[in-house]
């Protein structure tokens, strides 16, 4: 099993690799030292270079793209993780990486009844009084099915993939593979950190692949909105669910960016474009628990005032203190604050010692300068938040991926919401949610909580304060006191120090060899030639030759041998 296992992983290496040469990467493939198992273009038809590509037309973050797209699921869906990361690979990639979708042929129907009965451990007809065998979507990791209870309740049936959880198995220890031989053999890639974003996709693929996790997200949701008539959530059938099957009740409903069928059925565009902002507010600043894939294929309208929301495998969870902040950032954005919203933005990131916070602080507030002057109708809070945090990434200050994850959110919401009502604003829709949640922040109970909580906090280190003085006295006393040095950056030193005392004991050893060869030569003992005693000769021949050895090592290259 083990070798089979080894064999299907060099079979699926060399596929990348041919899928990587036939897209322009074959020199990165040489520099990997991986070229052995190249089985296409030079090495089948004996090609003295790598098959061209058209570089000029097709640039690299589209060719990479193309690489993702060719090679399956577990790339794809890195591309989409990428996507969203900014703040790891450079803009142009991330953006090019939007673009991948994992959209695929559905699995044969005998497949996916066989999955769904091993899962639930009994035949399909027992549980499902109908199941369609066409599946109405399919990704790369699961497609879905309409099925009825007998009670005639509808539902949607996810089905992961077979085989994909040991496909992207597979995968992933390739990754692994790859990310440390880039890291090794191209410098450069470190700036990247390669093994630290193939360790991220894996949590995050792992998590995807549990479908039990995403249960728990729409559970989250539908207790949030229990109490909403104007949002409805599928309700999870808990029993019939496993990692890999989710079993929800269907909705059916008009997606909301199907504006002439809105229209046709006289529904009022503006209404909708409100809710459907008002609902994403809440999430965000209410619950700190937004729908992290907002496309308009996961958003239906059942009724004109009726929002329902479905697949929350992506979702972004927003601490307190961030949702406070965000609501200061809208609310200093609704006031052109420049200095407030500069101090909540850095609270909410994280600085660096190479961030100059005098010079981001100029980029920041001229960017502002040339935005904010605008009337509030054309302020569009997503594509501001994105930009600033380019502006960040830029100065070295890490933003927190579900900040990230927020900018793309609310630029959807704002791009779908105009498409409704052109005249909408979003940081106008939010001024009660953010004034609300200043005015919770800022209440005297709040503030009283934080001031008792910070004394709590100081008294928890002053209690073992006298203790652990007293340890230290004591230990000091007694000699036992033991202070441990380590130091930062100074192999350099070291090493220098360690060629200048072999260079002079070098020096030392030629001058003893002439000083020696120089009384031998005087004294004229031993064997002569030449008239002259050979241990005399030999002694002046090896100082020469080390001398000369001793300059030419100092030329070349500043160190011995």
């Amino acid at each position: 099993m083990a070798l089979n296992q080894t064999y299907k992983n060099i079979r699926r290496l060399q596929t990348i690799i041919n899928v990587l040469v036939k897209n322009g990467f074959g020199h990165l493939i040489e520099r990997l030292n991986l070229q052995h198992l190249i089985t296409v273009g030079r090495k089948v038809f004996g090609l003295k270079k790598f098959p061209e590509i058209e570089t000029d037309r097709i640039t690299m973050p589209i060719r990479v793209r193309m690489v993702f797209e060719e090679l399956g699921p577990t790339f794809i869906k890195l591309g989409q993780l990428l996507s969203l990361r900014p703040d790891l690979i450079p803009k142009e990639f991330a953006e090019e990486f939007q673009k991948l979708q994992g959209h695929v042929l559905p699995v044969s129907f005998e497949a996916i009844k066989k999955q769904v009965e091993t899962e639930l451990g009994k035949p399909l007809t027992k549980v499902f009084s109908s199941f369609e065998e066409t599946a109405f979507a399919a990704a790369s990791i699961a497609q879905v099915h309409k099925a009825t209870f007998a009670d005639n309740q509808t539902v949607m049936v996810k089905v992961q993939r077979p085989h994909i959880s040991q496909i992207i198995k597979t995968d992933i220890s390739i990754l692994f593979q790859l990310a440390h031989l880039l890291e090794r053999y191209v410098p450069e890639s470190k700036a990247y950190s390669p093994m630290g974003i193939v360790e991220e996709f894996s949590k995050s693929i792992t998590r995807e692949l549990d479908f039990t996790i995403e249960a728990s997200n729409t559970q989250k949701f539908f207790d949030n909105f229990s109490h909403d008539r104007h949002v409805v959530i599928p309700k999870v059938y808990w029993k019939l669910t496993t990692k890999k099957i989710l079993i929800l009740q269907y909705l059916e409903g008009i997606h909301i960016n199907q504006i002439h069928k809105i229209k046709e059925r006289g529904w009022d565009t503006t209404k909708i474009a409100h809710l459907g902002t008002q609902v994403f507010l809440r999430q965000i600043l209410e619950y700190g628990f937004f729908h992290g894939d907002p496309h308009p294929g996961n958003i239906l309208l059942l009724a004109e005032d009726v929002l329902g929301l479905i697949d929350f495998g992506i979702v972004g969870r927003l601490d307190k203190e961030i949702i406070e902040s965000c609501s200061a950032i809208f609310f200093a954005l609704l006031s052109k604050d420049y200095e407030k919203l500069l101090q909540e933005y850095i609270k909410v990131g994280f600085t660096s010692p190479e961030t100059n916070l005098r010079q981001f602080r100029r980029d920041f507030v001229e960017f502002l300068e040339t935005h904010l002057d605008r009337p509030l109708k054309y302020l569009h809070i997503g594509e501001i938040l994105n930009q600033i945090i380019e502006i960040s990434i830029k100065h070295h200050i890490s933003v927190p991926t579900d900040l990230i994850l927020l900018g793309k959110t609310l630029l959807f919401i704002e791009s779908i919401g105009t498409e409704l009502d052109p005249n909408i604003s979003l940081l106008a829709i939010s001024r009660p949610y953010a004034e609300k949640l200043l005015k919770k922040r800022f209440h005297p109970r709040r503030v009283l909580k934080n001031i008792t909580g910070g004394l709590i906090d100081i008294a928890d280190f002053l209690k073992p304060l006298p203790r652990q003085l007293r340890i230290i006295v004591k230990k000091l006393i007694d000699g036992e006191l033991e202070i441990e040095f380590v130091h930062l950056g100074l192999e350099h030193i070291i090493r220098e120090i360690d060629r200048s005392s072999n260079r002079i004991a070098f020096s030392l050893i030629i001058s003893s060899l002439i000083i020696g060869s120089s009384i031998a030569m005087h004294s004229k003992i031993g064997p002569a030639m030449f008239g002259m005693p050979i241990i005399g000769i030999l002694g002046f021949l090896f100082a020469g030759i080390m001398g000369i050895w001793l300059v030419i090592s100092i030329f070349r290259s500043g160190k011995l041998g």
